[in-house]
C-alpha cells in the first residue's frame, strides 16, 4: 500500500465524523481570523506609543484603551476556540474514529479463515487493534494541523504580509521551501525505521500474550529469568528501531526552529534599516515579528506532521492490510431445515500446507443416529476430520455430504447450527455461570439452563458456589477445576440440543469417577443424534457403532470394538498398549 493510498483510506474512514470535523474546521477558521487581526492591533498600539515617545504626538487614550480591550478579547476568544477545537478532536473525532476501526477489526476476525488465525499470534492482532489504531487516531489531529491549520494559515498569512510590505514578506517566505525540503528528506528516511519498529513491536505484543497465557508453565519450569531475557531482547530490538526513526523525525523541529530564528534576525536587521529610513514604521516591524512567529507555528505543525505521518504510514499499512485480508465467502443463509444426520465423506483430500498432504482419498459413511468414534495417534488427522466437517477449513478434493447435500454449498452458520460441540480445550468467558451455560442457546430460560446443568451432573457444584448460577467466573475460572470447567461446557452442549454432536476429547479433563458418572447421560444425549467422538481414552468408545482408526490421514481400520480387536491390527495394538499402561 502506498502512502497516498493510506492517507486516502484514513480520510475515507473519517467520513463518519464529518460533522465534527466541519465544526472543528469552523473553530480553526475563526482562530486563524483572530490570529491575523491581533498583529494589526499590536502595530497600532506600538506606533501610538513610539510617536508619543519620539515626537510627543498626543495619544488618544480612549481609542488606545479600546484597542487594548479588543486585543485582549481577541486573544481570549482565540484561546476559547482552541479549547473547543481540541475538545471536539479529542472527545469526538478521535474517539469515534478509533472506536470504529477497532470494531471493524473485531468484526473482521470473525470473517477470516481459521488458517490465518492459526498461524498469526493473537498478540500481533492485538497490536494492530491497540497500538496501530491509536496512531491512526492521532493522525486525524495531524491531518488537521497540516491540511487546515498548517496550509490555510500559511496561505492567509502570506497574502496579508505581502499586501503590507513585499520586501519584508519575502524575508519570511524565503525560508519556507528550504524548511519543507529538509523536513521531507528526514521524514522519508525515518519511514523505513518506523515500518521495522512496528513489526518488532508486534512481536513484543505476541510474546507478552503468549507468556501471560502460559504463566503457570513458566513458573513450574522456573523459566522466569529466560523469559525475561527473551522479552528484554525483543523490547530492545523494537527500541533500537524506534530510536532511529524518532531520531530522524526528531531532527525536523530543530531544523525548522533554526530557520525561524534566522527569519527573526533577518526581520530585525532589515526592519531596523527600513524604519531608520522611514520606509516602514516601528509598529510594522513589531507586527512582522509577530507574523513571523505565527508563520513558524503552522510551518512547525507541517514539519512535525511530516515526521509523524511516516509512523502513520507503517501503522496504516498494518491496519488496512489486515482489514483487506481475503475473507471467507458465504452463501445466503437458508435458515433451519430438517436434518436426519447422515454424513458421508467421499474421497476427501486436504492439506494444511500445499507440499505436505495430510488426508488423501478418505471415505466413510455415518448413518443417522450412529455413534462414530475416531481414534489414532497424535497428528494422525482426527481433529482435522472435525475441522473439515465444521468447515473451519475447506477440503481440496472429494465431497462431504450431510443428508446428500455438499457442505460447500451450505452457509457456514446453517451448517454449524446442526452441531453441538465440546472441545478438549474448555473456554469460559467473563460472566456468570448462568451466562456461560446459556451461551449454548440464544434466549435460554433459567429452567432450561438448570436442566442442562443437572444432565451434565454439575448442578450440585453450581449450587455450592457463593451465588449459585449468578457466580461470576472468567476464562481462567479460578477456583474451578479442569473437570468442572469441562462439565460446564458439556452442559452448554446439552442446552444447544442440536441434531448432531461432536466430542473432541470431551472427557480428557474428567477423573474416572466423574467420567463414569456422566457417561450414562452422554449416552442419553447421543440417542437419536449422529455423534462423532474423538478420544485417546479408548475405554470411553467401546460401545461405538463404528470406530474409525486414523493414521497419517488415512482410515486404516473401521468397525466395532470387538471386531477390531479380533483383527489384531493397529487398533488392537493401541488398545492393548493403553490397557497395559493402565494396568502397570
Amino acid at each position: 500500500m502506498k502512502s497516498s493510498q493510506a492517507f486516502f483510506r484514513i480520510i475515507k474512514d473519517s467520513r463518519v465524523i464529518a460533522g465534527n470535523i466541519l465544526l472543528a474546521a469552523l473553530w480553526i477558521l475563526l482562530i486563524m481570523l483572530l490570529s491575523l487581526v491581533c498583529p494589526e492591533l499590536v502595530e497600532r498600539l506600538t506606533d501610538s506609543l513610539y510617536d508619543f515617545w519620539t515626537e510627543g504626538v498626543p495619544i488618544d487614550w480612549q481609542g488606545f484603551g479600546t484597542i487594548c480591550l479588543i486585543l485582549a478579547g481577541a486573544y481570549l476568544l482565540k484561546s476559547g476556540f482552541e479549547i473547543a477545537k481540541m475538545r471536539i478532536l479529542n472527545r469526538n473525532v478521535t474517539k469515534y474514529f478509533t472506536a470504529g476501526l477497532r470494531t471493524r477489526i473485531s468484526d473482521k476476525i470473525t470473517r477470516l479463515p481459521l488458517s490465518y488465525l492459526d498461524k498469526t499470534p493473537s498478540g500481533e492482532i492485538i497490536a494492530r487493534m491497540n497500538s496501530d489504531v491509536s496512531v491512526l487516531g492521532n493522525t486525524v489531529h495531524t491531518l488537521f494541523e497540516i491540511g487546515i491549520e498548517g496550509i490555510l494559515s500559511l496561505i492567509a498569512i502570506t497574502l496579508v504580509i505581502f499586501l503590507k510590505n513585499p520586501v519584508m514578506a519575502a524575508l519570511i517566505v524565503l525560508f519556507v521551501p528550504l524548511s519543507l525540503a529538509v523536513s521531507l528528506f528526514l521524514s522519508r528516511r525515518s519511514e523505513k525505521m518506523f515500518n521495522e519498529y512496528r513489526e518488532e513491536n508486534a512481536k513484543v505484543y505476541a510474546f507478552v500474550e503468549e507468556n501471560d497465557t502460559g504463566f503457570d508453565t513458566v513458573k513450574a519450569f522456573r523459566m522466569e529469568k529466560k523469559q525475561g531475557e527473551l522479552h528484554a531482547k525483543l523490547v530492545e530490538n523494537a527500541a533500537k528501531k524506534a530510536e532511529k526513526g524518532y531520531f530522524l523525525s526528531g531532527l525536523v523541529p530543530p531544523v525548522v526552529s533554526l530557520m525561524t530564528h534566522l527569519v527573526f534576525i533577518a526581520i530585525c536587521l532589515a526592519g531596523g534599516l527600513l524604519a531608520a529610513r522611514g520606509a516602514v514604521s516601528v509598529g510594522m516591524v513589531v507586527a512582522f515579528l509577530l507574523y513571523a512567529r505565527m508563520f513558524s507555528s503552522p510551518l512547525q505543525s507541517i514539519a512535525n506532521g511530516f515526521s509523524f505521518l511516516q509512523n502513520t504510514v507503517s501503522a496504516a499499512k498494518r491496519v488496512y492490510g489486515f482489514l483487506d485480508l481475503p475473507e471467507l465467502t458465504e452463501r445466503e443463509q437458508e435458515g433451519a431445515f430438517p436434518c436426519r444426520g447422515e454424513v458421508r465423506f467421499e474421497s476427501v483430500c486436504f492439506s494444511y500446507k500445499a507440499d505436505q498432504p495430510l488426508i488423501r482419498d478418505l471415505s466413510f459413511v455415518a448413518k443417522p443416529g450412529q455413534k462414530i468414534a475416531i481414534v489414532g495417534p497424535t497428528g494422525g488427522g482426527k481433529t482435522t476430520l472435525v475441522n473439515l466437517l465444521m468447515r473451519f477449513y475447506d477440503y481440496e478434493g472429494g465431497k462431504i455430504l450431510i443428508d446428500g447435500r455438499d457442505i460447500l454449498t451450505m452457509n457456514r452458520a446453517d451448517l454449524r447450527n446442526l452441531f453441538s460441540m465440546v472441545l478438549q480445550d474448555t473456554w469460559l468467558f467473563g460472566g456468570t455461570v448462568f451466562e456461560n451455560i446459556a451461551y449454548g442457546k440464544e434466549g435460554a430460560t433459567r429452567e432450561e439452563v438448570i436442566d442442562a446443568a443437572k444432565r451434565a451432573h454439575i448442578h450440585a457444584f453450581i449450587e455450592s458456589l457463593p451465588k449459585g448460577y449468578d457466580t461470576l467466573i472468567g476464562e481462567e475460572a479460578g477456583g474451578i477445576s479442569g473437570g468442572q470447567k469441562q462439565l460446564l461446557t458439556i452442559a452448554r452442549a446439552y442446552l444447544a440440543d442440536r441434531p448432531m454432536l461432536i466430542l473432541d476429547e470431551a472427557t480428557s479433563n474428567v477423573d474416572t469417577r466423574t467420567e463414569l458418572l456422566i457417561q450414562k447421560t452422554m449416552d442419553e444425549l447421543m440417542q437419536g443424534r449422529t455423534s462423532f467422538v474423538i478420544a485417546h481414552r479408548l475405554s470411553t468408545i467401546v460401545d461405538a457403532d463404528v470406530i474409525l482408526v486414523v493414521r497419517d490421514g488415512q482410515i486404516v481400520e473401521q468397525g466395532r470394538h470387538f471386531e477390531l480387536l479380533a483383527k489384531n491390527g493397529f487398533y488392537a495394538e493401541l488398545y492393548n498398549a493403553q490397557y497395559a499402561a493402565l494396568s502397570a
